[in-house]
């Protein structure tokens, strides 16, 4: 409990810091000219905008200044951070509370039971011997759930699913040590031999470990995908939104035909797209870092294992699935002409989001992708989903997960060309909503 207490308390400082520093940026602000209240505020976020791209980077820096200062973006943080908090550390605190049932099949003597149970605690778990009939029945037992791992005698050891090398669950080290400890005590029962019998006793190699299904190709990163999944549906889904609803605040509150009167439509919808993405982005590399840095204090298997790939694809799918469906967003908000009409509109723009995230999180147990996953990795409105599986199930190269980044990045220009001319045609349209076929290009007058 310890450790969920200090994330809890890690994140309140973290958030208190920036808000005093905020704070202290507004009260400086407010001592100076209108000029140096304006780079006060800016900084240093909005002074790097600013550098960026001239008017696209004022309002950049308007739409940053607006999303982070709100409170809806504030507590919204502040419970992700407290779910990535609970979601790293709850596993550890569970795993030294666990019991492992080991299931005895034939004969085994006491000593070698002592053996077996004495492991346990050197693991942080309880080990509770249940005997059973035969190998059959324990099968049976470790399909249902019932026995974490059989003993047949001195034999060999049962698991349900092969263990990989990477594995550091609970299980899989009491397999391992019971693995050693039990071949070695069998080997001194028979001790009495030669020398070199003896030496041979007393090092002997681990007993076979025969599984009933074959092993996960890495747990770790499976748990990583599945993280970044989440991550990712959030971000596209919640930043979206927000472009969505300010293009549509603009529209109806008439604000957009003041802004269009010093800037094209092209500077305000790149700078809506670039300041919304810088907070996603900044919101982002909070969650990660926070969940790394709770994953290293706490000794969560998180960032053990070949997790790292996982974290980069993740990430990289992030920015490029924000960039594919900002676009796609901002053109639909500029067909809409009432608040009420948000809905309708966002729901159909959300659909290939959930499409390819139910299917992708239901398809990262699998030991290798489907059909359906291989196809929509090259997808661009699924692939930020499915390539981050192929990825944690080792099923794509090098060059396919290169071709897939390529085929997204032409899906973005040529959506981002599309949108904007949408955007420009709908924007300043009032009196109802805006069909897309009335703005598309082609039937443009």
């Amino acid at each position: 409990m310890k450790y969920v207490i200090i994330g809890v308390v890690a994140v309140i400082l973290v958030l208190r810091t920036w808000q005093r520093v905020r704070r202290r940026h507004a009260t400086a602000a407010t001592a100076g000219t209108p000029q140096t209240r304006d780079v006060a505020r800016s900084r240093p976020l909005g002074a790097a905008l600013d550098r960026f791209g001239g008017d696209v980077g004022l309002v950049a820096r308007r739409e940053v200044r607006e999303r982070v200062k709100g409170r809806t973006f504030r507590i919204g943080t502040l419970v992700i951070l407290l779910a990535v908090a609970a979601a790293v550390t709850i596993p550890v605190l569970r795993k030294g509370h666990s019991v492992q049932h080991v299931g005895i099949v034939g004969t085994v003597s006491a000593p070698l039971r002592a053996t077996v149970t004495a492991v346990g605690p050197a693991l942080g778990t309880k080990v509770t011997l249940v005997p059973e009939a035969s190998v059959a029945a324990a099968e049976q037992a470790l399909a249902a759930g019932h026995v974490q791992l059989v003993l047949v005698g001195t034999q060999r050891i049962l698991v349900d699913q092969g263990l990989a090398p990477s594995d550091s669950s609970t299980t899989a080290l009491l397999v391992r040590v019971i693995s050693s400890s039990v071949s070695l005590q069998a080997g001194l029962v028979k001790a009495g031999l030669s020398p070199g019998q003896a030496l041979r006793l007393a090092n002997p190699p681990p007993l076979p470990v025969h599984s009933l299904k074959p092993a996960p190709h890495n747990q770790t990163a499976r748990t990583t995908a599945i993280y970044g999944l989440i991550l990712t549906y959030v971000l596209l889904t919640q930043f979206g939104t927000w472009l969505l609803m300010g293009v549509v605040e603009e529209k109806s509150s008439r604000v957009i035909e003041v802004l269009l009167s010093t800037l094209r439509a092209g500077q305000l919808l790149a700078g809506k797209v670039i300041g919304i993405g810088a907070v996603a982005l900044l919101q982002a590399a909070l969650i990660v870092g926070v969940a790394l840095g709770l994953a290293a204090a706490v000794g969560s298997p998180l960032i053990h294992g070949a997790a790292a790939a996982e974290v980069a694809s993740a990430l990289l799918w992030v920015v490029l699935g924000y960039a594919f469906y900002c676009w796609v967003y901002a053109a639909g908000g500029s067909l809409a002409d009432r608040q009420e009409q948000i809905q309708t509109l966002a729901f159909p723009l959300q659909l290939p989001i959930l499409f390819g995230y139910i299917v992708s999180i239901t398809s990262i147990g699998s030991s290798e992708p489907s059909s359906l996953i291989k196809v929509l990795a090259y997808l661009p409105p699924t692939a930020p989903f499915a390539m981050p599986v192929m990825v944690a199930q080792g099923a794509v190269t090098w060059w396919e997960f290169t071709l897939s980044v390529a085929l997204m990045l032409v899906a973005i220009v040529i959506v981002q060309r599309l949108a904007s001319a949408v955007y420009r045609r709908a924007i300043l349209r009032t009196g109802g909503r805006v069909h897309l076929r009335e703005v598309l290009p082609s039937r443009a007058a």
